[in-house]
């Protein structure tokens, strides 16, 4: 049993400046010995990771708040003011602790990133997000209004007085801004009032502002004056933070572009507003990426060398070639049109969970929106032959049917194991409800569904999903927007 995989030379035919027709699509396919989709350990593996990193959380948590419950003397509470300062340094020790935690979900660190999953762990590092911003903002609100209260001061006056009489709160003060800035512009919005490029430069600031908080907090913290244990855990926290970042952002991503010397080969245009960057490597099988994930790029040229972007991967790799397919949705995505072939290319990855390995029926149906259909058009030679696709591709018009060409020929090469279902115009016209999908479909109800598109679109599949009894482990759903911005 293999699985299909588009060869070398494939790729680089869908040239030059408009779609090609069906007849001029000549996609040699070649056959890769690859483990079963339907693996049972993946699924179990994948229930596991989150076990063991909700265990870890709490534990991590725990500790953190044992911090202030231990240390705490009769003089903490003797007051209300008292009361309200302890309170503070609680909400610092947990926003801080979040903060931190926030970092680590985002690291890239392999085993979390297998064993939970990219999406999961995004959606939980924006969730800690704001709670991490209240409980700091709280923090500083309740330790000058405690202070001024003991202390009988006005609150501006109480506040110039910390700032000078206690080590590292000009610092601390400077980390607090940082914060509330990356904290503020990723509300929704405000995150739509900017470009990718601003926001995760401002986003960049929470490195800053977690690694500015450190000293004010040992030196001052009665947490941790004359408590090395306290301070060792702390502090250990905050290594352990630095080097994923480290290793795991920085020197692996560099080490692995180096190594496998990847660079763009062509720039395709595939429809209007859509082209596909192919890029060519050596060993890029020891990446270990599959269809349906996603690297973080950067490219050696003016503009896209600061910034990661997320793109998703719009073939199966092959051991000398990758291909992403961008839609343009901002300055960079446009500009990635004007790469010039032999532009190096830094890559962080790969990354994300919508992977065949994650099925486990013999039938899955696989809905693509726009140019949400790439992983789809990735995962689809990832499958095990054998394996019943039916694949379900949404557009307004018939020129944003992007890859057409390549959905039709891996269908009339499947041996009727895969049928494509174009769903072309508004959406009254197709509704994604549990009805029209079980006549598009019959056996959708006893599928594993893939879906990557717009929001909306998929929470209508995932109402369907729900309406027709299928189970949650059996939906997957990609995060459309965070990776095609």
């Amino acid at each position: 049993m293999g699985l299909s995989r588009l060869n070398q030379t494939s790729l680089l035919q869908r040239w030059p400046t408009v779609r090609l027709s069906p007849a001029k699509v000549h996609l040699t396919l070649r056959k890769m010995e690859l483990p079963s989709a339907m693996s049972e350990p993946t699924r179990s593996t994948k229930t596991a990771g989150v076990d063991w990193a909700a265990l870890i959380t709490g534990l991590g948590l725990g500790l953190t708040i044992a911090l202030q419950l231990t240390t705490l003397r009769k003089s903490d509470i003797s007051s209300v003011y008292s009361s309200i300062n302890s309170l503070s340094r609680l909400c610092a020790l947990v926003g801080t602790y979040f903060a931190l935690l926030g970092i680590l979900l985002v690291a890239r660190i392999p085993w979390v990133e297998r064993g939970v999953g990219h999406d999961r762990l995004v959606t939980w590092h924006r969730k800690l997000g704001p709670y991490s911003l209240f409980l700091v903002g709280f923090h500083v609100l309740f330790v000058v209004f405690g202070y001024a209260g003991q202390d009988h001061l006005s609150l501006i006056v109480e506040l110039w007085r910390l700032l000078h009489q206690f080590l590292w709160m000009w610092a601390a003060l400077a980390g607090f801004i940082f914060m509330m800035a990356a904290g503020i512009s990723s509300y929704k919005k405000a995150r739509a009032k900017m470009s990718y490029e601003t926001w995760w430069l401002i986003h960049i600031y929470t490195y800053l502002a977690i690694g500015l908080s450190f000293m004010h907090q040992v030196l001052n913290g009665p947490m941790f004056i004359g408590h090395p244990l306290n301070r060792a855990y702390w502090t250990a926290l905050y290594i352990v933070m630095a080097f994923s970042i480290v290793v795991w952002r920085l020197g692996i991503p560099i080490a692995r572009s180096v190594r496998h010397n990847l660079k763009v080969e062509k720039v395709v245009i595939e429809g209007p507003g859509v082209i596909s960057v192919i890029m060519r490597g050596r060993k890029l099988h020891k990446l270990a990426a599959e269809g349906g994930q996603f690297f973080g790029w950067r490219f050696f040229a003016r503009n896209h060398l600061l910034m990661s972007h997320p793109y998703s991967l719009s073939a199966a790799p092959t051991e000398h070639l990758l291909r992403i397919t961008v839609k343009d949705l901002g300055d960079h995505s446009r500009s990635l049109a004007y790469l010039k072939p032999g532009t190096r290319v830094f890559v962080e990855g790969p990354y994300g969970a919508f992977t065949a390995g994650r099925s486990s029926r013999p039938h899955v149906v696989l809905v693509g929106g726009g140019v949400g259909i790439t992983p789809i058009r990735a995962i689809m030679e990832e499958f095990r032959d054998g394996v019943q696709m039916d694949v379900i591709y949404r557009a307004s018009r018939e020129e944003d049917l992007v890859l057409r060409d390549e959905l039709d020929y891996l269908a009339n090469q499947s041996e009727d194991t895969i049928r494509v279902h174009y769903l072309v115009g508004p959406r009254k016209q197709h509704p994604m409800d549990a009805k029209t999908l079980r006549k598009l479909v019959p056996r959708f109800a006893d599928s594993d569904i893939y879906i990557c598109g717009p929001g909306p679109l998929v929470e209508a599949v995932r109402s369907a999903a729900r309406d027709c009894g299928v189970p949650k482990n059996r939906f997957h759903d990609e995060a459309f927007a965070f990776h095609s911005e």
